[in-house]
């Protein structure tokens, strides 16, 4: 029999795009405020694998990353998953959205996005949330699944993540 044990904490991290280049950076500040520093934020990327947001929030969209500072419990991402909802609701002008905040958390083994969609792979966790498992962690590197969503598959990307991993790593080490 298996006997229960509690979860390493584990990084927050979250996706931010929107046409406004400059709005992304207010936002970043806007989730410091709620869930504190920010220790790492990527180079600015496009957000061009899907026309899919272009109607509600125009073209072309921007994409930065970002990871904080502060280690989390997995299970209060339910909790984030719904302040982000309502950081996008406080800031849409006419029902649309200005911003998509797509958080989730990185582990030793995975990384999960958060979502109030379900879908196939995705398992419910609480409140209308589910986890939605990206990337795996296995031979040194983060691999996508088939059902990763393509922007997160890139090597770039995975690159970027692998190195939020290492920081994520010494952490847990003391040694940050």
């Amino acid at each position: 029999m298996s006997q229960p044990s509690r979860a390493d904490d584990v990084k927050l991290i979250s996706s931010l795009f929107s046409a406004d280049k400059a709005f992304i950076d207010e936002i970043i500040h806007e989730l410091e405020r709620r869930f504190g520093s920010v220790d790492w934020i990527s180079p600015e990327l496009f957000f061009d694998r899907t026309q899919y947001y272009a109607k509600e929030m125009g073209w072309p969209l921007h994409r930065r990353f970002v990871s904080f500072k502060e280690l989390i419990r997995p299970q209060d991402a339910v909790e984030i998953k719904l302040e982000t909802n309502r950081i996008e609701a406080e800031y849409s002008e006419d029902g649309k959205r200005k911003i998509n905040i797509d958080p989730g958390y990185i582990s030793l083994e995975r990384l999960i996005l958060v979502t109030g969609k379900n879908y196939t792979h995705r398992v419910y966790l609480s409140k209308g949330i589910f986890a939605d498992l990206t990337l795996v962690f296995n031979r040194r590197s983060f691999r996508p699944l088939e059902w990763t969503f393509k922007d997160y598959a890139t090597p770039e990307i995975i690159s970027l993540f692998n190195d939020v991993r290492e920081r994520y790593k010494r952490q847990l080490r003391g040694v940050i």
